[in-house]
This record gives structure tokens, sequence and C-alpha cells, in this order.
């Protein structure tokens, strides 16, 4: 069998213990680990969303985690284009994507080309929305306070 390669992708903004739930669990499954952090253009074209972290400091954090090789800078709208690039064997998502049309569109798509869409487990209580969501609460709470 030959060299598994694993690509994890997502913003990774507010990095948080899910992120890095996601990240131990493929490095566990793959040989190597490249971790695919979403560009800030990306984002705002494809989820509408401006990221609180600069798409270089996002990648600088990941870069630092034990469990990555390497990182990539997705600029690109679909996984495909990463897999053009990268040439993966093995692609990881939480399993929030399972069942969905977008989890069944890309299990497809990556079938055609031999990769294998691995789901981990979504670490329900924390993600980046929720943090995103307190946040804007506090701040909210801060201008209200300075009045």
């Amino acid at each position: 069998m030959g060299t598994r390669i694993g690509y994890a992708a997502g913003a990774f903004d507010l990095f948080h213990v899910g992120h890095l739930n996601i990240l131990r669990h493929a490095r566990e499954h793959c040989d190597v680990l490249i971790a695919g952090v979403v560009s800030d253009e990306m984002l705002r074209a494809v989820k509408g969303i401006d990221p609180v972290v600069p798409t270089a400091e996002r990648a600088e954090i990941v870069r630092h985690i034990s469990y990555v090789d390497d990182v990539y800078i997705e600029t690109q709208p679909t996984k495909m284009d990463a897999w053009r690039e990268l040439h993966f064997t093995h692609f990881f998502k939480g399993d929030d994507w399972r069942g969905t049309d977008k989890g069944i569109a890309l299990e497809s798509e990556f079938a055609e080309v031999g990769v294998e869409v691995v789901y981990f487990p979504y670490t329900v209580h924390t993600s980046s929305t929720s943090l995103r969501r307190a946040l804007d609460t506090l701040n909210h709470n801060s201008m209200v306070m300075s009045r």
C-alpha cells in the first residue's frame, strides 16, 4: 500500500478544540497530513463571512500544530481544485457533512478519482459560529455599557 496522504480543510478561524480534534483524528489515519486553510476571499465568496483572523495568521497557527505536515491555502472554490494540486488519497471532514447533499456530492466526486472521504465526530459544543456569536454578544454588551 502506498503513502496515505490526508487532506483536512477548513477556515480554522478562531482556532478551537473542534479544529484540533479533526486534525488529531486525521493524523491517525494517514502518513502525511496536509491542512487546507480556506482563504479570506474564498470564505467571503463561498460562506459569506469575514474571518476574524486573516489567512496568513490562520495558516501560521495551523502550520505549527504537531499533527500537520504541510499547509495549503485554498484559493479556489472546490475541493477538487485542491486535489488537482495535491493528489491526496484521503479527505477528512466533520460528520456534520455526512448524509448531506454537499457530503454526498463530495463523496461522489472524490470516488471518481479514488479519494476516500472519512468523517470524524463533529465537536458540537464548540464551533467558530458559536464563538463568533459570543464575541458579537460581548461586543454589543460592552458598547451598551459604555454609553
